[in-house]
């Protein structure tokens, strides 16, 4: 897959990674590193190299386009992710999801817990499962701990489009990915979702494809 070897120390390998100009490679799935999980950040890399680390992070996501990617998804299981998302849509699709423009941010050791009981189903795809989206039911709103890139902590309630992202990208440092949340009747080629199924909401999918909705 182009990336360092597992048996290197994870500083080694992360200024491997960085050898190379430009975006860096996105595993997909089936690499097992985006199964086994991550280990806590607590100073592996020195400042500068965090610095270089999510600067090509920040590169690749942009690059991909996405709106997150956490490390793993380029191979190296560090706790670490980044979020950014312009939130380019319509005013119809704003509403309907609550998708708002963020920031470009670092999460370091994030951990989320729901808050309420209320749950939003939409499409979603992963730069790590390429071509495909499918319906995945997540809490509406999360609290996100953590930490930033300089230390400080984290600890801010999600809503909407971003709780949406902050789950997505700290399951990836759990080992999970969004397939094992998702409706499976939903799974559809973007070609299908650009075609048939690129309303606000999945409500159309749902009843044409099978699957519930919460």
């Amino acid at each position: 897959m182009g990336t360092p070897s597992d048996r290197a120390p994870l500083s080694e390998r992360v200024e491997e990674l960085l050898a190379a100009d430009g975006p860096l490679t996105i595993v997909t799935a089936g690499d097992p590193v985006l199964r086994r999980g991550t280990e806590p950040y607590d100073g592996q890399l020195d400042p500068a190299l965090l610095a270089r680390f999510v600067e090509a992070l920040r590169v690749t996501m942009r690059a991909a386009p996405g709106v997150g990617l956490a490390a793993p998804q380029v191979g190296v299981e560090l706790r670490i992710a980044v979020i950014e998302d312009p939130a380019p849509v319509p005013e119809e699709v704003r509403v309907a999801r609550g998708r708002v423009p963020q920031p470009f941010r670092v999460l370091i050791n994030p951990a989320y817990e729901p808050v309420g009981a209320a749950r939003a189903a939409f499409f979603e795809g992963c730069l790590s499962v390429p071509g495909w989206q499918a319906v995945v039911a997540r809490p509406a709103a999360v609290r996100l701990t953590g930490q930033d890139e300089h230390g400080r902590a984290l600890d801010e309630v999600f809503t909407g489009w971003p709780a949406r992202i902050v789950q997505h990208e700290t399951d990836h440092l759990d080992g999970v990915l969004y397939l094992d949340r998702a409706e499976s009747r939903s799974l559809s080629s973007h070609q299908a979702v650009a075609e048939r199924w690129a309303q606000p909401t999945p409500q159309e999918a749902a009843r044409a494809l099978g699957f519930p909705l919460p």
